[in-house]
């Protein structure tokens, strides 16, 4: 009989120590919540990020890839598999009459924001409070007050069963909170992206930081969320329908939809994801009982 090679061997000639059995992934999502993975592999790089996607696509085994861990929801059973901890951070800044910022996917898109304050550079102010990552937003077209990757991006470097390749922000096909990617039209994987920017001074970009950065505080909840949890319908906001529905503060567990704001659900502490998951089906069937609209999940299931 043959011995089934497991993922922990196939990885670690090539990671060693990045490559860990049994992890837990509550720590690195941002709300907190979330089972063991089966293997955790964090990479540093783009290139090792390739690499070692290359090697999972050819052993044919189930990853996920997180950066910042925001917009997730992980099973209380985890993740049967490889998770990918994107950890490649290196940034490069390009001035002239066209500024653009290059960066890894790993960077976390709202410390990149704020970098471009003593750059003198605008563009990225609506990615201030924005908790994910780079290669996350490229591939949910990411937005707030109004802006969004779509508007920035360059390019972006990809992995394809093709090797890599430069796709532009027209081939990425993005609609809202939407991409190519994310509709699963082709296996892809971000390594990194060239956005562009423009010229400004430190004070107006400050000061529009400033500006979201208040506007946040004032109308979202602090402490372990996973961002939105559904997308907005057209001509609606889901917040609206699920206050409207009379779901705010409503508690499972320690699981809380925000007393703040309705698309936020709040992890109190030691909160289960079948109670978030509770939560979410009780919210989507109180709001098509009520206005008849379907809300449409922003953020992605993990493990179930």
């Amino acid at each position: 009989m043959t011995k089934t090679i497991s993922a922990f061997e196939i990885l670690s000639p090539q990671f060693g120590n990045a490559v860990q059995e049994n992890v837990s992934l509550a720590p690195y999502t941002s709300a907190r919540i979330g089972g063991p993975a089966d293997v955790l592999l964090t990479v540093k790089s783009k290139d090792e990020l390739a690499n070692a996607i290359k090697l999972i696509w050819d052993n044919n085994i189930p990853y996920t890839i997180l950066g910042g861990g925001s917009n997730v929801l992980v099973s209380d059973a985890g993740f049967r598999g490889v998770v990918v901890l994107n950890r490649a951070k290196e940034v490069k800044f390009e001035f002239g009459d066209q500024p653009q910022v290059w960066c890894e996917a790993g960077v976390v898109i709202s410390n990149l924001s704020r970098r471009c304050i003593d750059k003198a550079l605008s563009g990225l102010e609506w990615a201030c409070t924005v908790p994910g990552t780079v290669g996350g937003a490229v591939y949910g077209n990411a937005g707030a007050y109004d802006g969004d990757i779509s508007h920035n991006l360059i390019w972006a470097e990809v992995l394809t069963e093709n090797g890599i390749e430069k796709y532009s922000v027209h081939q990425m096909k993005y609609n809202y909170r939407s991409s190519v990617m994310k509709r699963n039209e082709i296996k892809m994987v971000v390594l990194s992206a060239l956005l562009g920017l423009k010229n400004s001074t430190k004070e107006e970009v400050s000061v529009k930081i400033n500006e979201f950065s208040e506007r946040r505080k004032s109308t979202q909840p602090p402490g372990a969320s996973m961002g939105s949890m559904f997308k907005n319908p057209q001509g609606d906001y889901a917040g609206r329908l699920i206050e409207a529905a009379g779901l705010k503060g409503k508690r499972i567990g320690n699981a809380e939809i925000s007393t703040v704001h309705g698309n936020f659900f709040v992890n109190h502490g030691e909160t289960k994801a079948s109670d978030v998951l509770a939560l979410i089906q009780l919210a989507q069937k109180t709001v098509k009982e009520k206005f008849d609209v379907e809300l449409e999940l922003e953020v992605e299931l993990v493990g179930f």
